[in-house]
This record gives structure tokens, C-alpha cells and sequence, in this order.
């Protein structure tokens, strides 16, 4: 019996402040994922969580990426 799958966890950090381009500077995502989130699939939440990735990664956000070992 497959057990059903949880749902991904928001990225919400409870700082919630919009920069000038609409992206939250906590979690990175954009006010449309943010009220879309609970809507979404875990396929689509984790498309959601890479995007957030890459836009703390290009703003200087992420200054330490685990290396895969």
C-alpha cells in the first residue's frame, strides 16, 4: 500500500517584506506562488522552490550551497 506523499512545506520564514520587483525577501517568491501555494501540487511546489532558489542565489542570498557528496 503506497502512503500518500506529504506536502511540500512552504519556505515561509516570517519575513514577510515585498522588494521593488514584488518578491517577498524572505522566501523569495513571488506574490502570485505565495497565494497560489496552497493550490499547488507537490510537482509544482518544488518547480516553486527551485525558482526561489536560483533568485537568492542571482540577488547574493545563498553564499553557501552544500556540496554534494
Amino acid at each position: 500500500m503506497n502512503t500518500p506523499e506529504r506536502p511540500v512545506a512552504s519556505p515561509c520564514v516570517n519575513i514577510c517584506a515585498l522588494d521593488e520587483a514584488d518578491i517577498c525577501t524572505g522566501c523569495q517568491r513571488t506574490v502570485e506562488e505565495i497565494t497560489r501555494w496552497g493550490r499547488m501540487s507537490n510537482d509544482e511546489r518544488r518547480v516553486v522552490l527551485g525558482v526561489c532558489h536560483e533568485r537568492a542565489k542571482a540577488s547574493g542570498l545563498v553564499w553557501m550551497i552544500p556540496s554534494k557528496s
